[in-house]
């Protein structure tokens, strides 16, 4: 039975709503069937959290023994552990650890609060080998372990902040500007993790479409290994990775802080816009095999824009459509440079239902979801981050909505 600090820090990991979240893309991005994060002190070693592919038969609350993990050494070193394979690791071929418990890859990073302690880890493992040890994965793990810290440093401020306030409500009830201030202190701190909620949000809905593509590609080549389409099939797969990168990179920027004013952007003409945009067609096809997506992509002028940015709108405008358009009829995108030349203009268009009025005043506001049906499982961010990248460019993003077609509009200036 843990002790009480320790019961209040597995108490804390459950409470953080986006730890599931990342355990379920730490295990769909690695290929690993089993993710944790480990309370990890001198002598215990507890599962704060856990996500069970492989049948571990280790639960939330469940302990190991700590000299028997690799966690102890991470604790003493602070440094993550790696392991592709461990049949061919010179340093962990012949280690307790991965004979004692099955695994032949590996992957922990240490969790440290603010003020430099050591909290836990977050791991991984799988009877099989994986290739985790790029720079992506890991930086991707070091990024999930910071967000984990930065909830509980959070959760710990805002609860101290509440005995504060609690406190001086006791001490001076007639002080109301000092109680005033308490509870704006307070507030500003609700918010702040309110937005580290979101950073998480973000980067589950954006990772959905090119993981999307990746699956279907490994099912197919799985059934036909020697298609003609396989060689297509895998290069959509290596640009969707080269993208799920890229929103992993945004989520960074948003981690630590950049985003005070908005989303940054890279603007450059270097390339063209065109084939950027046809990718995020072509996975959105391969991801949605089953729907129609016709697209009219006519730019061949140089455009200053964040390209990357301006393909996750596209993605975002597209996947709303395929998700809440008329599933028997085709989406179509058109994107053009005006005839003054002077706007870029994309335009993603659907028909079904039209939006209802009184939900138009809150489309583009984070986690809204409207007339959503039950096995639509988004977050209501997509709209959301699409008006924010409009917005960025100096742009705007309008929607129109009549019984028999929707359109939503992104109109940028090229000067």
């Amino acid at each position: 039975m843990p002790e009480p600090v320790l019961q209040d820090d597995i108490a804390a990991i459950a409470r953080i709503d986006a730890v599931p979240r990342i355990l379920d893309v730490v295990c769909r991005t690695t290929g690993m069937g089993f993710a944790a994060v480990a309370r990890v002190t001198e002598d215990r070693w507890i599962a704060c959290s856990v996500l069970d592919k492989i049948n571990f038969g280790l639960a939330a609350g469940g302990e190991l023994e700590v000299s028997t993990t690799i966690c102890d050494a991470i604790r003493d070193l602070g440094q993550p552990v790696v392991i592709d394979n461990v049949a061919e690791d010179p340093v962990y071929c012949n280690h307790h650890t991965p004979m004692m418990y099955g695994f032949q890859s590996y992957i922990s990073m240490p969790i440290f609060r603010r003020d430099g302690s050591f909290f836990g880890t977050l791991c991984a493992i799988d009877p099989r080998p994986n290739r985790v040890d790029t720079p992506e994965t890991i930086e991707t793990f070091r990024l999930f372990a910071d967000l984990i810290a930065f909830h509980l440093d959070a959760a710990q401020a805002v609860e101290a902040s509440g005995r504060e306030l609690y406190d001086a409500r006791e001490r001076q009830k007639g002080e109301r500007a000092q109680l005033a201030s308490s509870e704006a202190a307070l507030l500003d701190e609700r918010q702040s993790s309110e937005l580290r909620e979101q950073f998480i949000a973000v980067l589950g809905h954006d990772l959905r479409n090119p993981l999307s593509s990746i699956a279907a590609g490994v099912s197919f080549i799985s059934k036909a290994p020697g298609h003609p389409k396989v060689p297509a099939m895998l290069a959509i797969m290596e640009k969707s990775v080269a993208r799920m990168s890229d929103l992993i990179a945004y989520l960074l920027d948003l981690a630590r802080g950049r985003l005070g004013d908005g989303i940054v952007l890279e603007r450059n003409a270097d390339q063209p816009i065109g084939p950027e945009l046809e990718h995020v067609v072509d996975e959105l096809r391969a991801a949605w095999p089953a729907r129609v997506i016709d697209a009219k992509i006519e730019v061949t002028e140089p455009v200053c824009c964040d390209r990357a940015r301006i393909a996750q709108l596209l993605s975002n405008l597209v996947s709303n459509a395929l998700t809440h358009g008329a599933q028997n009829q085709p989406v179509a995108v058109a994107v053009v440079v005006s005839d003054d030349r002077r706007f870029l203009e994309l335009s993603v268009e659907n028909s079904g239902p039209a939006i209802p009025r009184d939900a138009m005043a809150s489309l583009f506001q984070p986690f809204f979801r409207s007339g959503v049906r039950s096995s639509q499982q988004g977050l209501g961010l997509g709209l959301y981050i699409a008006a924010e990248i409009a917005r960025a460019h100096g742009g705007a993003l309008d929607v129109t909505s009549t019984a028999e077609l929707t359109r939503f509009t992104f109109r940028m200036p090229l000067g």
